[in-house]
């Protein structure tokens, strides 16, 4: 079902493509070893008007971290040059069905902003279904925008390892198993291996079908409740550096759960630091 509060198909978006205050963005985002470039994708083929939302340089470039949360006055300057402002009901997709676009469509939610849903199948579907696409940038026109910063919707380190120490929040870590127990090498070097103490792990790419679209709401639940989550506790999503955390975020938001909150530092942050403990092995 569309929800152009959360997440839309691409019958939605095609039926709305012409519509005066739709705005598009390519939110592609790429691990350096996947060998991929996300600007480059961009600019060979895009939804028509899509705009490409740059998720490392729209991002608070004083952490040390990788592309934190941007500070308001930042996200209001880089969408004002894009052409994105009040009143716009925006869509974001990228090229690798769903994987970094629900972190923008937390981005923008932190922001206040709640007319912003996620393309389901994203890029892929679009184009294997034959629908229109173009390489010409769009015409921009600066409009205006306000923002009310939703401090609620995100946690930091404290508020993480307290969360951790007391149980009183599920920390829900969307990496693969592996990476979870503390098997496999992290991707960003000099980082622990593990998970935060207490957390449960659901990660990403469960949540979607073969065709690279969100499960139903239904299936949704079950795989939470699987991996051992109590919905009933308000939910802190995680993972490598808080892109895929987003998947998480979006999926709890589709089954009606609305006290959660993203971990921006993720575990590029909690791997990091040796005062802060660390678990191995299943939940």
């Amino acid at each position: 079902m569309d929800d152009p509060k959360t997440l839309v198909s691409t019958d939605w978006l095609e039926a709305h493509l012409k519509d005066p205050d739709l705005r598009i963005l390519d939110a592609s985002w790429f691990l350096p070893q996947m060998g991929m470039d996300a600007k480059a994708g961009y600019a060979a083929k895009h939804i028509p008007g899509a705009r490409f939302f740059d998720i490392d340089e729209i991002s608070d470039n004083r952490s040390a971290l990788p592309h934190m949360a941007p500070p308001v006055e930042k996200f209001i300057s880089r969408m004002r040059a894009m052409g994105v402002g009040d009143g716009h009901q925006v869509v974001i997709y990228d090229q690798h069905s769903v994987f970094s676009a629900p972190r923008v469509w937390w981005t923008f939610r932190l922001m206040g902003k709640t007319d912003v849903a996620v393309l389901d199948g994203g890029l892929p579907k679009w184009e294997a279904e034959g629908r229109p696409l173009e390489d010409l940038p769009p015409m921009v026109r600066d409009r205006h925008m306000t923002v009310q910063r939703q401090s609620g919707l995100v946690k930091d380190v404290t508020q993480v390892a307290h969360a951790s120490k007391l149980g009183d929040h599920e920390i829900i870590d969307a990496r693969p198993a592996e990476r979870f127990r503390g098997e496999a090498e992290e991707p960003r070097p000099h980082l622990r291996k593990g998970h935060i103490p207490g957390s449960k792990n659901v990660p990403w790419s469960d949540l979607l079908t073969a065709e690279g679209t969100m499960k139903s709401p239904d299936e949704l639940r079950a795989i939470f409740k699987a991996a051992g989550v109590d919905l009933d506790k308000p939910a802190i999503t995680t993972c490598g550096s808080g892109v895929s955390a987003g998947i998480l975020a979006l999926a709890l938001e589709l089954i009606g759960k609305s006290d959660w909150a993203l971990y921006d530092g993720s575990w590029a942050e909690w791997g990091m630091y040796n005062d802060l403990r660390v678990a191995t092995g299943e939940a």
